[in-house]
């Protein structure tokens, strides 16, 4: 009986032993859950999380290693922290003629491009707007997005044809309309600047004229019901409502458009590789810093992500230029 009785004494601690440890664990899971959430959230985040991290991240990383480097792809000694030179390739970049005369044909590319595909793009928008049959509005918007679906390159070799200097239809049309003489777009250094502006308007104007679109579809109708009583014409109507109240869409295409300062893929496809047209004188800084990298010599990626660093540097002054001037309640 005694046996029994110190058997069952033992079981109860036991059993009183584990009931305390499962309490603890639960309080565990429940302390761990409060502080860190469910593990099977960060379980299923963990495939785009690691494709951040070697796709976004880890480019990065690399690439502003490589601005302050002489990494040189066919050169295996300056690979890794060999390669490590300091701000010798700033000091480099602030003595190449070429580079800041490819920097200064891409501002005013983006001087030409952005000012011209703005007020088209807002015009379009607006006459679109003034559409009331909503199936015709429809079509209008169709027709005006239509060349922004091709990809950049195809735009580029399209236009390219209807450029060619005796049986592009351009130069056609201008000959028919008296033009004894019409320009050589592609092989001029005169005219391939504005060659490289017109198709790049026509691709692009589409996007912007619907982000106008949308904003005009969201101002209220009211105040403009209120500007015809107060007896405003259209003109009136769209610079002292129509532009205002667009003030958060202004920023978004010019944040957008910042980004051709570089006008890399236009140089290339239109002019057919990194010649940078006629006399180079299309020879933007997005092409010229590729050349560097994957054309000539032995590969300067190194001087290359300088030159890619400096340009994001500039795009994000550009950007932050544009959210303070156009700063509203709305954006």
């Amino acid at each position: 009986m005694a046996e029994a009785r110190v058997e069952r004494v033992d079981e109860v601690r036991a059993g009183g032993t584990r009931a305390v440890f499962a309490e603890f664990l639960r309080e565990l899971i429940r302390v761990r859950e409060q502080r860190w959430g469910n593990l099977w959230g960060y379980f299923f985040i963990a495939p785009a999380v690691i494709m951040y991290l070697v796709f976004q991240a880890w480019p990065i990383v690399r690439g502003l290693f490589m601005a302050f480097s002489d990494y040189r792809w066919l050169v295996r000694e300056t690979h890794g922290l060999a390669g490590f030179n300091g701000l010798a390739n700033w000091a480099e970049m602030l003595t190449d003629k070429t580079f800041w005369r490819s920097l200064g044909i891409a501002f005013k590319f983006s001087l030409m491009f952005t000012p011209i595909a703005l007020a088209l793009a807002l015009f379009t928008a607006v006459m679109i707007s003034k559409v009331k049959n909503g199936v015709a509005a429809g079509v209008y918007r169709v027709i005006a997005y239509m060349p922004v679906v091709l990809p950049v390159s195809v735009a580029m070799l399209v236009w390219g044809k209807l450029f060619h200097v005796q049986f592009g239809y351009l130069n056609v049309i201008l000959k028919k309309l008296g033009m004894q003489n019409p320009p050589n777009w592609l092989g001029s250094p005169k005219m391939a600047l504005y060659a490289m502006v017109i198709p790049t308007i026509w691709f692009r104007f589409g996007e912007w004229t619907l982000l106008f679109l949308i904003g005009i579809y969201n101002i209220n109708r009211e105040i403009y019901e209120a500007a015809v009583v107060d007896g405003a014409n259209g003109w009136q109507q769209l610079l002292h409502i129509t532009v205002p109240l667009l003030k958060p869409v202004f920023t978004l295409v010019l944040v957008l458009g910042s980004g051709v300062v570089s006008a890399t893929v236009e140089s290339m496809a239109l002019f057919g590789g990194t010649s940078g047209g006629p006399g180079e004188s299309a020879l933007t800084a997005g092409v010229y810093l590729y050349r560097t990298a994957f054309i000539h010599g032995d590969m300067r990626m190194g001087y290359a992500a300088t030159m890619s660093l400096l340009l994001g540097i500039i795009n994000m002054i550009i950007t932050a230029t544009v959210f303070r001037t156009m700063r509203t309640e709305r954006a």
